[in-house]
């Protein structure tokens, strides 16, 4: 194919038609324009027609170090010209040697084993793959049941995907209903209101957050009551369900729920695929900002800040040494992938922990996420804004759903448009605007964010309210 020499805008939509995005409507192939990136520096993205926009989402919560970091790139060529690709089965490199080292280094607990993936999706494929191959070696093969979150997301193999709660992604699809099982939204804002009244003196069908967390922790009572715990194999949630619309679980929720599945024999998943390197200020969140020591951790995208496809699973040595203790001819777990371990990738995730650590990322979210979630709360003023959530350097701003006729657009994606004309991308997924931005931001770019959501929600909030 001879490459066009007039790459323009319009041109260069016109050849996207043929790539197939995630989640594409089979009626719009070749319909949708959608913003047609050319390059990129620090938070910022320029499109084809050479208009900068903020990236506020960080890609898809993966660009921690920012766009355009010179030593990434670097590091990332060093590798394939020293050993661009090795085989994992029979075969070891240096850069997934030091990268498993370093990761049981920064993992919580005895998590200090570490397979590598292709990304979340297979880290989380791969952590249900090992929970039914360990307990089919210790003779419980009954343990098959999987209990998830409605409106979780873990990821589109077919078990990650069977895992997944968005309702709306598992329309025409077949997976595994059998064995997979959503307890409640943990969403407060969205749920509490529709649950009985808990304590004397409050409002009928309103309970405060406390006793929200008592209801979830009791349906998670009844459900194993109901399926068995000798039938359940394992709890898998994410401590900030991403996106589900950046749901904070209840104070104490997950720590409750460890403690229930521990009593139970259930193990417990953490999928850290968003919220691992930086996302909530530490380099993983389960213990440092959740108190829990799970049995695995999932993770990727902030692993190289998605410089290169990597993800991971980490495996508790309590497991691996039950596992090892048994006493069987055939104990292997054939799971695997073609580029497990990649040295490019792993290059680039120690390069990503390496500019992490010296540029002091994590104190930077630290200090700055106060500051940042107190910001976005001030859009809570618009009429059209519900809600305003958020944790770390990730959150939503949810607004009330509201058709317009004629107008397939949802207020969501209605909203990204306005934005993305003042200078900022946002992710808009349905009714809400979902923020990550890279780790690097400083407060005066979130003073800009701020004041262009304001603009985009603003403008959209004349669009659809009554005249």
């Amino acid at each position: 194919m001879t490459e066009p020499t007039n790459l323009t805008t319009e041109l260069l939509q016109s050849l996207d038609s043929q790539f197939i995005h995630p989640w594409e409507d089979m009626q719009e192939i070749g319909v949708q324009k959608r913003t047609m990136l050319s390059h990129s520096d620090g938070i910022y993205v320029y499109d084809s027609d050479g208009n900068k926009l903020m990236d506020a989402p960080a890609g898809m919560w993966c660009l921690n170090i920012g766009h355009q970091v010179r030593e990434m790139a670097d590091a990332i060529h060093a590798q394939v010209m020293q050993l661009p690709y090795n085989s994992p089965w029979n075969l070891a490199s240096q850069p997934a040697a030091l990268l498993a080292s370093k990761l049981a280094e920064l993992s919580p607990g005895d998590l200090n084993h570490v397979f590598f993936t292709t990304g979340g999706s297979t880290a989380v494929d791969s952590a249900l793959r090992f929970v039914g191959f360990y307990n089919n070696l210790r003779g419980k093969p009954n343990k098959r049941h999987i209990l998830s979150h409605e409106n979780g997301y873990h990821g589109s193999t077919f078990l990650a995907s069977s895992a997944s709660g968005k309702a709306g992604d598992k329309k025409h699809l077949n997976l595994d209903t059998t064995h997979f099982h959503q307890l409640r939204n943990p969403n407060y804002h969205a749920n509490h209101r529709d649950l009985p009244q808990h304590k004397a003196g409050q409002p009928e069908h309103s309970i405060d957050e406390a006793a929200f967390c008592d209801v979830l922790i009791e349906e998670l009572h009844q459900r194993i009551n109901s399926l068995g715990a000798e039938n359940i194999a394992a709890f898998i949630a994410e401590p900030v369900l991403a996106s589900g619309g950046v749901v904070v679980t209840p104070e104490g929720y997950l720590k409750r729920c460890a403690q229930v599945c521990r009593a139970n024999d259930i193990l417990v998943i953490a999928d850290e695929v968003v919220t691992a390197f930086g996302r909530l200020g530490h380099f993983f969140a389960s213990e440092d900002v959740f108190g829990i020591t799970p049995d695995l951790i999932t993770t990727a995208k902030g692993i190289t800040s998605g410089y290169i496809p990597l993800g991971a699973l980490l495996i508790s040595d309590r497991l691996l040494d039950e596992l090892a203790s048994i006493d069987t001819e055939h104990s292997v777990f054939a799971n695997g992938f073609t580029y497990s371990g990649h040295p490019v990738a792993c290059a680039a995730a120690l390069k990503n922990i390496d500019i992490i650590e010296r540029q002091g990322l994590l104190d930077n979210v630290q200090n700055l996420a106060p500051y940042f979630q107190q910001q976005l709360r001030t859009l809570n003023d618009i009429p059209i804004v519900n809600n305003v959530r958020g944790m770390g350097l990730m959150a939503c701003v949810e607004c009330v759903e509201i058709e317009v006729p004629g107008d397939t657009r949802t207020i969501g994606e209605r909203i990204d448009q306005y934005c993305q004309a003042a200078g900022l991308i946002v992710r808009p997924i349905y009714n809400m605007c979902v923020m990550s931005p890279p780790l690097t931001i400083n407060k005066t770019q979130i003073d800009d964010l701020v004041r262009m959501l304001r603009a985009g929600i603003e403008q959209a909030c004349r669009d659809v309210m009554p005249k």
